[in-house]
């Protein structure tokens, strides 16, 4: 069964931005700062470079192939099913950690110290339960939290610019090349949220013109965003941004907007809300083209006859999500989540290259370049993220291999 067409142009760019905003904007500037330094906004621009590169190239695939399942099912057709495969797993591993990385940061926000592990677990349950009802209720739930998101947003950059400390941001530490481009890597993470635009594409109208314009569209809100609350966490906190468990918040305490704070921890536990909402989404779609390949069991690409989404492959996602809750520790969530997403993107960039000319959107320098940076920035990662990641790339390349050797 195919999925409905039901979402259009507003309801996929809220998506991505929701997908982007509470992926990162939330959690990723105590790792980023630590390995960037005073580099910070260098790092940013190198990891904005490079998703602006793979949302040309996932812009590009999606307008030719509006289907379920993003660069898994792109990499089948354009290079080979093998390739199609890794890609699919990369996405799969990388973006359930990204789950338990939101997961968490929504319970550090807005549960107090005890409660943010049981928390952290209803809010997945509870989100796996809106996908399974449809996805217009999870486009309008998203578009709703990205306000808030945004709302809050605002605060924290008014009182970022307004903020007169009595004393100067603590300082960060100097830049190095390896530092930048390790930072730029961490960074990517909160990026990624455009290919959940792409993973939808069974659901999208128009999905010819409107996915390559919801992802550019997302992907620019974003890196206004981005760039903005840089340059605030850095003049305002400095290097205790580091050791911060909600820095956001505490740029708001810095300014002396003290009555705002709690204003800025319920728009961090709403965009991390909507991160993760979007995320069990394209995750499920993703699952749902695997399992119609076989290349996941085929019982998870059950489509409801009622509501129309994949709800077995959303039910298990969120059940091995609340499983990796009980281990999980956000920093290397984040690190994780990276390196599978940077391969996966690697692959949609190859993929993109092998495009022709009658299908060709961008150019074929924007591909090589974003490959570049994907190879560059995965081999920066800190090295227990890259070990881990490594060996459940091989463990799904070890499946794929006995799967095929039964089947023959």
């Amino acid at each position: 069964m195919q999925l409905a067409r039901r979402l259009t142009l507003t309801d996929a760019v809220a998506i991505g931005l929701g997908s982007m905003v509470g992926a990162g904007v939330f959690s990723v500037w105590g790792p980023a700062l630590d390995a960037a330094g005073s580099g910070l906004l260098i790092a940013l621009a190198i990891a904005a470079v490079v998703a602006f590169c793979n949302a040309t190239s996932s812009a590009q695939l999606a307008a030719v192939h509006p289907v379920s399942g993003g660069t898994y099912s792109y990499a089948r057709t354009e290079i080979g099913p093998w390739w199609g495969f890794i890609a699919g797993w990369c996405f799969v591993i990388g973006k359930i950690a990204s789950c338990a990385a939101m997961a968490l940061t929504f319970a550090a926000y807005a549960a107090p110290e005890g409660w943010q592990l049981p928390v952290a677990i209803l809010a997945v349950a509870a989100l796996v339960t809106v996908n399974c009802f449809g996805v217009t209720r999870t486009a309008l739930l998203t578009r709703i939290l990205v306000i808030v998101s945004l709302l809050g947003l605002a605060v924290v950059v008014a009182a970022g610019f307004a903020a007169t400390p009595t004393a100067g941001p603590a300082p960060l530490p100097d830049l190095t090349a390896y530092g930048v481009l390790q930072g730029a890597g961490l960074l990517f993470f909160a990026f990624a949220g455009y290919a959940r635009i792409a993973t939808m594409g069974e659901e999208v109208t128009d999905p010819a013109r409107n996915i390559p314009r919801a992802i550019v569209f997302a992907l620019s809100g974003a890196i206004i965003v981005y760039a903005l609350i840089a340059v605030v966490v850095m003049q305002t906190l400095g290097a205790d941004a580091e050791t911060s468990t909600a820095p956001l918040a505490d740029v708001v305490s810095a300014a002396g907007w003290n009555a705002l704070a709690p204003v800025v921890r319920v728009a961090a536990a709403t965009a991390s809300l909507g991160a993760l909402l979007a995320l069990i989404t394209g995750i499920g779609r993703t699952t749902l083209a695997m399992g119609r390949e076989s290349d996941l069991p085929p019982w998870l690409a059950a489509v409801h006859p009622r509501w129309q989404v994949p709800h077995r492959a959303e039910i298990t996602i969120g059940l091995v999500v609340i499983v990796i809750l009980l281990f999980a520790d956000l920093r290397n969530a984040i690190g994780f989540s990276s390196f599978g997403v940077l391969l996966y993107y690697l692959i949609a960039n190859a993929s993109a290259f092998r495009q022709k000319a009658d299908v060709r959107r961008y150019p074929r320098a924007l591909q090589v370049f974003g490959a570049f940076g994907c190879l560059v920035l995965v081999s920066t990662l800190p090295v227990l993220a890259s070990l881990v990641g490594t060996g459940v790339v091989l463990v799904g390349v070890a499946y794929r291999m006995l799967r095929l050797k039964v089947a023959r």
